[in-house]
């Protein structure tokens, strides 16, 4: 049933005009005041409700504020002034929730936004931010595509067009987004750094190498481009620039700049991916001097970790635990490694525990959680872990186009072996004696990479519709099961003789994978049934924190098949020895319904 208009009486419409008139001049307390009355008067009228619906907005009663925008236009349909303030009102409202990192709602009230004003460009652009905070990559392309359409002049929704498409894995198609920018009157030292990373990607090394040698040139002190041209060096150096330390600019740069803590941070952070410790100390102490942060603590408390000086470590983290304890999950995790070191398996419970109810998808703090039960002998472990059920060796058939997997497997060999072009492994993986390939693996516009991926999608959602697998609210895995993914990384990886992966988990996934394309013939045939050389392992925890833990369970892979496993499994590889490689696809999944 259809509602009848009210029109204002001349007294009516007075207030509201002073209503109007009250918001201008900021003092939305009282307009609000006046705007209600009205509307008590005239709750039919459009004018009252509309400006009703702005004196909620203003004084920060969003969820009211929404349900008067929605009236008004109930009774007004189409009202430009009404849909374009409503507009307005939802794109911050959206902004506001996307710097609070509600990505959910950041994208319901952008959706709603660009529904009621779709001409506005910087919604599209808002939009596109919140779905890629959000790990929706392909609706983020959508958003900032139409954002660059109606504003081509706009650099940096060329830039967000670009940087989406390399984490889509079509660095390709982000070179000319980038150079789109550039036209648009963009510069700057994210520019260069997006570029020479697009070109890392592409796998133009010597190009990416010169660009990030550009930029620490001509901007010393942007951190991101010092850390992305030592770990080029780090990965490359020996084919490109053999006689090039890789910490020689930055090493330089905070030395010449001791007082640009984001440089001088930056530079830290290398130093313990690297276990460098003792210069990282001296650096933090300086650092220290300056400003006494919490953070700075507890960067001091795991270089001490690192050095073995478990007691300076733990006072340092009890210190920082005061002021972090209750907001930072990263901060918690490296101090429940310190207590699982320490052998306080129950204080280390405590911290993880802390850390899953700050961020309960947190893959480190379950992790951690596990191990600390595991050492308790809590039953909690094997609720968790379930390692006969969670983990599972799925056979692949082959794509679309392969009539098996001995026509497969070696046409997906030939097309991931060029891409493997570093020399040693990245900074700060679990790889050790083998290369990664750059970027995303996904999203290439390579035929046999994209069969691959369908293939692999097919057998994922087959493994998730099992009988094995059956929700459950409480289980941090199983409480998510879905009957699809998302993937939200995905990279091949090549070990050599003597390779191994070291135990480790995954924090950007929720299940994570590793799919056989190449076995060396000392991990495919085995004369000793308990050589378990080149095998993936589970359950055991990394061998830093000293605990001398077996693994749980140890599986033998097969070429065509796909290991699936909760991404805050501890696993890692047996290494083995043979003159062929050992080359495999791995990914991390997020879920999708």
């Amino acid at each position: 049933m259809s509602q009848v208009l009210q029109a204002l009486n001349p007294a009516q419409a007075t207030r509201v005009g002073q209503a109007f008139r009250l918001l201008q001049a900021d003092k939305a307390t009282e307009a609000l005041d006046l705007a209600r009355a009205v509307v008590t008067e005239a709750p039919n009228a459009p004018d009252a409700r509309h400006v009703l619906a702005l004196c909620l907005a203003a004084t920060g009663a969003e969820s009211l504020a929404d349900e008067a925008f929605r009236r008004t236009l109930a009774l007004a349909p189409g009202h430009p002034m009404v849909t374009g303030n409503y507009a307005k009102f939802l794109h911050k409202r959206g902004l506001a929730a996307l710097k609070r990192r509600e990505s959910a709602g950041a994208v319901a009230a952008l959706a709603r936004a660009v529904e009621l004003r779709p001409d506005a460009a910087s919604t599209w652009q808002a939009l596109g931010s919140a779905r890629r905070a959000a790990d929706d990559l392909e609706g983020a392309e959508t958003a900032f595509r139409r954002s660059v359409t109606l504003a081509p002049g706009n650099g940096a929704g060329w830039v967000n067009l670009g940087v989406v498409l390399r984490l889509l894995g079509r660095p390709a198609e982000a070179l000319p987004c980038l150079e789109a920018a550039r036209k648009a009157g963009l510069s700057g030292p994210e520019l260069v750094n997006a570029e020479a990373g697009v070109r890392v990607d592409l796998g133009e090394f010597e190009a990416a190498l010169s660009g990030a040698r550009r930029l620490v040139r001509d901007y010393p002190l942007y951190a991101a481009g010092q850390v992305m041209l030592v770990h080029l060096l780090w990965e490359h150096g020996a084919a490109l620039a053999p006689d090039e330390h890789p910490f020689a600019a930055i090493r330089a740069a905070v030395t010449a700049h001791p007082e640009n803590q984001p440089l001088q941070l930056a530079y830290v952070g290398l130093l313990l991916e690297t276990q460098q410790s003792e210069e990282a100390l001296e650096r933090l102490r300086v650092l220290r001097g300056q400003e006494d942060h919490p953070l700075l603590v507890a960067l001091e408390a795991n270089a001490h970790e690192m050095q073995g000086r478990s007691n300076e470590a733990g006072i340092l983290f009890a210190q920082a635990h005061r002021s972090l304890g209750s907001s930072d999950p990263s901060f918690l995790n490296a101090y429940t490694r310190h207590l699982l070191k320490a052998g306080k398996w129950d204080a280390a419970a405590a911290r993880a525990t802390e850390a899953t109810r700050i961020n309960p998808d947190d893959q480190e703090a379950w992790g951690y959680l596990g191990t600390a039960w595991r050492l308790l002998d809590d039953p909690r472990e094997l609720w968790l872990c379930d390692y006969e059920r969670l983990i599972d060796l799925v056979e692949v058939p082959p794509p679309h186009g392969f009539s098996s997997h001995a026509e497969f497997m070696p046409c997906l060999e030939a097309t991931l072996d060029p891409l493997h072009k570093a020399r040693r492994e990245p900074i700060h993986q679990s790889l050790r004696g083998g290369s990664q390939t750059p970027g995303k693996l996904f999203g290439r516009p390579d035929p046999v990479i994209r069969a691959t991926q369908a293939a692999l999608l097919q057998a994922i959602e087959g493994r998730l519709a099992s009988a094995e697998l059956s929700a459950d609210p409480e289980h941090p895995f199983l409480r998510r099961l879905a009957r699809s993914v998302r993937f939200a990384g995905s990279w091949s990886v090549k070990l050599w003789s003597s390779g191994r992966h070291v135990n480790h988990i995954h924090t950007e996934g929720w299940m994570s994978s590793a799919f056989y394309v190449s076995l060396p013939p000392a991990v495919r045939e085995k004369a000793d049934p308990d050589d378990t050389a080149g095998y993936i392992q589970f359950g055991q925890p990394p061998v830093e924190l000293g605990l001398d833990l077996p693994p749980r369970r140890v599986i033998r892979p097969r070429v065509g098949y796909l290991a699936l496993f909760p991404s805050y499994m501890w696993h890692g590889t047996v290494p083995f020895e043979d003159e062929a490689p050992r080359i495999t696809v791995a990914f991390d999944m997020t879920p999708l319904d």
